[in-house]
């Protein structure tokens, strides 16, 4: 059958058509989207705890470190050993960074988003788990599908979109559940979006590009959250990311009692040697 009387058949003009091909690429989009924004949000959240949760840890082992160096110099006399002992004694004490500065409010990269709900008077409350909960992660979607700023053609829908939008993220990275559903609420008693007339071709087709950009570049963003290390980490435990931290505490806790018995062993030499007069 011709093409001409294969469109006559089916009833849909090359418009329409086209039309529907673009709604189709924006629903594609929004989903790639929120698998995006959420895989971020598991990359955000997992840093942070790491380092919240397990900071301390790592700061214990360099300091053991530096003292069992230290302990080993005292002991050889060694340039070498003593300049090992230095490099370790400077890495348990590094120059105050940004977010020592400013007490925790900010680092490098900007803002900590606690502070930014503090400047706007949004509810404060660090992540609890790496991975949001089941419920607010279905909330979360939920609302970006409804909501999502690339629905709307006004400006001043797009604009009110954006801002909705800004706040459902915040709350998800927080696994606000409760403020996702009153967020929720509030979509749905919110002004009912204007359905769309049919679009002219040329304003479809640019759409279209539009759209081909929007996903390359959200490809990008999610190549770039992949191939980092926090992201490289959480690929070791998909289906469990919190787990994977308790994991990691596990094993810093037996290095941390290693080290702490070989400094005890290296101390006890020491005292040894200086009891029967072969020591330093």
């Amino acid at each position: 059958m011709p093409a001409g009387a294969a469109a006559q058949a089916d009833g849909a003009r090359p418009e329409e058509r086209l039309e529907k091909a673009v709604r189709a690429a924006e629903q594609a989009l929004i989903e790639y989207e929120i698998a995006v924004e959420t895989f971020r949000v598991e990359v955000d959240n997992f840093s942070r705890l790491h380092h919240q949760k397990l900071g301390p840890m790592y700061a214990r082992l360099d300091e053991l470190d530096a003292r069992i160096a230290e302990a080993v110099a005292a002991r050889t006399g060694d340039p070498e050993d003593i300049r090992k002992a230095d490099e370790a004694r400077a890495r348990v004490m590094p120059m105050p960074g940004v977010e020592e500065l400013f007490h925790g409010w900010m680092d490098d990269s900007g803002l900590f988003p606690e502070a930014v709900a503090m400047l706007t008077d949004q509810p404060v409350r660090p992540p609890q788990r790496v991975r949001p909960s089941d419920e607010a992660r279905k909330l979360y979607r939920e609302l970006a599908r409804k909501a999502h700023p690339d629905l709307a053609q006004e400006a001043d829908e797009r604009a009110r979109r954006e801002e909705f939008i800004t706040r459902v993220n915040a709350a998800y990275a927080r696994g606000d559940e409760a403020l996702l559903r009153e967020l929720a609420e509030e979509w749905a008693a919110g002004p009912k979006p204007v359905e769309q007339g049919p679009s002219a071709a040329e304003e479809l087709y640019a759409r279209l590009e539009w759209l081909a950009q929007r996903k390359e570049m959200l490809t990008l963003v999610a190549r770039e959250l992949e191939e980092s290390a926090i992201g490289a980490m959480l690929r070791l435990a998909p289906d469990d990311p919190d787990r994977l931290l308790d994991e990691i505490a596990e094993q810093l806790l037996t290095q941390v009692a290693e080290r702490e018995n070989e400094l005890a062993g290296l101390l006890a030499q020491g005292h040894g040697s200086s009891a029967d007069g072969t020591g330093v």
